[in-house]
């Protein structure tokens, strides 16, 4: 048997630490690891540990679950560096971009230990600050900018997660013969069938007004029609016109129900709103565990996606793929020149909204609500789009990239 190659990956989230870029690189860590390579990975916990996932050797420092402020992600920063460069060497080391200066850590690294870097750009920063509640001073922004896309030409190459980061970075000057583009993909527990039928009961009893029995087609005689939203609710993921939408048609059409699925900073917005306005037709439920989410993403006839225009090209919500692998149609509030946009045209997958323009919204919504044809043609699409983007895809190049990364061929 040969020598084992050997990945860092530096990422804040693994699980048990909720997130999407940790639920990721954990399949990936995994995948490489069944594939006989030395995996190691250096996030964040309650308590410094050293651990493992299977073959992935884990190592933990001490950081607070959620980060309040930019002094709080400057000390986990710190303290991920240091924990990094007391590792010992691997031949390839994998920054994320949680932190978001940890592509920092993977060039002092990839110096100091002489090896190989690649950088996965799950969302693009500093660009992305001042969207997130984030505003630096413009000289302080300058010199992070360029110290990342200094730090980026450097690697080996920069893994993308859409057409529109990757032409984002290249108009940016970095070259676009340094940057592919390997799309994210939904959680293997979405993609287990069994588990939409056989472990919905729990949710079911939990929430018995927000929740109704699985079924093979959605469009029945059950007596709402869904939207659903699952996932974070950002600052980037305006809400305005879902609520204006769901104003309206709690009118016309009562058996249209919006549920929302997660948390994040807009929350509490939409509960205020939702109270405020009298809209009784939103439902707001807390994160589900693993072995619910096929059966919860199931329950919407439609899924429901929104995205500032700003932000095109700076970051891909995954919980796009996650609608892909249950088969829903997509209604996109965004930009057209974002890769959702993209998938839902190539696939026919749903409907894109503008920003900003309820009336459209409620159009889309009440066509897939009153016209069979539309929904049946988009859930096709959907599935179509959802049998591409598979994780076995993506990790599959995903490895091939690393290797290459090894050997020099870029």
């Amino acid at each position: 048997m040969g020598i084992k190659r050997s990945v860092l990956f530096i990422n804040r989230v693994y699980p048990p630490g909720r997130g999407a870029s940790g639920r990721m690189l954990r399949d990936l860590a995994r995948a490489m690891a069944d594939d006989d390579w030395d995996v190691h990975v250096i996030a964040t916990g309650a308590q410094k540990s050293d651990e493992f996932d299977g073959r992935v050797h884990v190592q933990r420092v001490k950081a607070p679950v959620k980060q309040k402020s930019a002094l709080s992600y400057a000390l986990v920063w710190v303290k991920m560096l240091i924990a990094a460069l007391k590792h010992p060497r691997a031949e390839l080391v994998v920054t994320m971009t949680d932190p978001p200066l940890a592509i920092l850590i993977g060039r002092v690294y990839s110096w100091r230990k002489d090896c190989r870097h690649l950088h996965w750009c799950q969302d693009l920063y500093p660009d992305l600050f001042p969207f997130v509640g984030l505003n630096l001073p413009a000289p302080v922004m300058k010199v992070f900018k360029k110290s990342i896309r200094r730090s980026m030409r450097s690697c080996e190459r920069v893994i993308t997660i859409g057409r529109c980061m990757a032409k984002e970075l290249s108009q940016s000057g970095l070259e676009p013969s340094r940057v592919s583009v390997i799309p994210n993909w939904p959680d293997y527990d979405i993609l287990d069938p069994t588990k939409a039928h056989k472990k919905h009961k729990p949710f079911l009893e939990k929430y018995p007004d927000n929740a109704r029995p699985p079924k093979e087609q959605v469009r029945d005689d059950s007596p709402k029609f869904r939207v659903l939203y699952a996932g974070n609710l950002g600052r980037v993921h305006p809400i305005q016109s879902i609520l204006d939408a769901a104003y309206f048609l709690q009118s016309e059409y009562q058996d249209i129900e919006f549920c929302f699925v997660g948390d994040g900073p807009n929350y509490d917005r939409l509960a205020a709103e939702r109270s405020k306005r009298g809209i009784e037709t939103i439902r707001m439920l807390p994160y589900q565990p693993a072995s619910q989410l096929r059966y919860v993403m199931e329950t919407g006839d439609i899924h429901i996606l929104s995205m500032r225009e700003e932000v095109s090209g700076l970051l891909v919500p995954c919980k796009f793929y996650s609608a892909l692998a249950v088969g829903r149609p997509v209604i996109f509030i965004g930009p057209e020149d974002n890769e959702i946009a993209q998938v839902i045209k190539d696939f026919q997958a749903g409907t894109i909204v503008p920003p900003r323009n309820p009336a459209a919204l409620i159009e889309a919504i009440v066509k897939y609500r009153s016209d069979s044809d539309a929904w049946f043609k988009a859930k096709a699409g959907s599935e179509e789009a959802g049998s591409v983007f598979t994780p076995e895809q993506s990790i599959e190049e995903w490895m091939k990239r690393a290797h290459d990364a090894l050997v020099g061929d870029i």
